[in-house]
């Protein structure tokens, strides 16, 4: 048997343990959403134009990566 094979079996019999199971892997994922749903809230109720609203939504989309950069600028990496 092929050292590839081997691990293969080995994943198949003890699935949790080669990270190949169920749950937690979208732990960032839910995170980001409701921080874009915050963001939406918060955006919209100060809009008061149809292009703030706009505006509005396309912050709430990429308020993280603002975030990120802002960060990185400031710890001037």
């Amino acid at each position: 048997m092929k050292t590839d094979e081997k691990d293969n079996d080995c994943c198949k019999k003890e699935w949790r343990k080669c990270g190949r199971g169920r749950g937690g892997g979208a732990g960032g994922g839910a995170l980001y959403g409701i921080g874009v749903i915050g963001a939406l809230f918060y955006f919209l109720q100060h809009a008061t134009t149809v292009s703030m609203w706009v505006i509005g939504i396309v912050k709430a989309l990429f308020w993280p990566a603002l975030i990120v950069y802002k960060s990185l600028e400031l710890l001037k990496l």
